[in-house]
């Protein structure tokens, strides 16, 4: 499997051009951008509600971290068993950020809502995902705003609220995959250089973290604009348009990964890396002369851009999402998988 496909279902209202101007950007199939500002999304995925299947063991509901800026997050809650409470006292904490360019997406997508739901039973971890605020309504910093803001919620809430019970707080992850894996590693970069530490933040899971810049990859040479890839060079570079501030290029600094001055004081992190992704190289540059026992990194071979939650149509992907859930598992937990 070395590309993911999406199905679309069209919400863009034909008559749109009549009403806010011509087209002035857009990701064909995915949003549109109007000379007004106005911006239509077109829904690739279902959004669902709550509910989950009773076998999986995991109960979910939605938050509200922000009635200002209207960020909430849902919340996925192994259930405690007999067995499991007599031997597990807190569960650690997943934050986890969707993916989407920056500019689509959803805590409620469908896809996700089913990720996140077998990696919190999988892993036994509370797990929050946070449906932050979008661009090009919302150009970055706005979602690493929300990322911190949602780290601040969370240490306020840790005494009034009943899950927070189950949560231990000193065990923390920040977690993304795509552009939501940038956000996690940019959140987890602006905690580390603040005086305000309000949690401790124990790691970071970045599965094909979104980067980018003006020189192309080899990776990106490789799949270039295949239709049948999920991210092509082309949306890439919309998605980067669209999302930074403006009159900024893919030389910004939110593009690249955060450099810390020390490696003693960076952050254990697993860095989850497709093969036959267009990130793929500036995923492995991210982790090229690290300290192994900081950061992590696994290449999963023969699967594409986000084949973890797009892909569960194929077998491979299928089975290499299961793969990646042990791993991630085995990072939270401290156990040996990386062979």
């Amino acid at each position: 499997m070395g590309a993911t496909t999406l199905t679309h279902v069209t919400t863009i209202n034909p008559n749109s051009t009549k009403i806010h101007g011509p087209v002035v950007d857009e990701v064909e199939g995915l949003i549109k951008v109007y000379k007004d500002g106005h911006v239509e999304r077109t829904q690739v995925v279902p959004c669902v509600g709550t509910s989950l299947p009773l076998e999986l063991g995991v109960a979910c509901s939605d938050i509200v971290i922000d009635k200002l800026t209207n960020v909430r997050a849902r919340l996925y809650v192994p259930m405690m068993t007999t067995t499991t409470k007599s031997s597990v006292s807190k569960l650690p904490l997943i934050v986890y950020f969707h993916g989407g360019g920056f500019c689509i997406g959803s805590s409620s997508w469908s896809c996700y809502h089913e990720f996140l739901a077998r990696l919190s039973a999988r892993s036994r971890c509370l797990i929050m995902s946070v449906n932050y605020r979008l661009a090009p309504e919302n150009p970055l910093p706005a979602a690493y705003e929300d990322g911190v803001n949602a780290i601040l919620w969370l240490n306020k809430a840790r005494n009034d609220t009943l899950w927070a019970k189950l949560c231990d707080f000193d065990r923390i992850f920040l977690a993304g995959d795509s552009a939501g894996g940038n956000i996690a590693h940019q959140v987890a970069a602006r905690l580390a250089s603040t005086e305000l530490k309000p949690l401790e933040i124990e790691g970071a899971i970045l599965i094909q973290p979104f980067f980018g810049g003006e020189a192309r990859t080899e990776s990106e040479k490789r799949v270039g604009n295949n239709k049948r890839s999920v991210l092509t060079l082309s949306s890439s570079d919309a998605w980067w348009r669209l999302s930074l501030p403006r009159g900024a290029n893919r030389e910004h600094p939110y593009c690249k990964p955060v450099k810390t001055k020390s490696s003693t004081v960076m952050m254990r992190t697993l860095v989850c890396v497709a093969e036959m992704d267009l990130l793929m190289d500036r995923n492995m540059e991210m982790c090229d002369g690290s300290n192994e026992e900081v950061i992590k990194r696994v290449v999963y071979k023969g699967v594409g851009h986000a084949f973890h939650v797009l892909g569960k149509s194929h077998q491979l992907a299928h089975t290499t999402t299961l793969e990646m859930l042990c791993h991630i598992d085995a990072f939270i937990n401290h156990y040996e998988p990386f062979n």
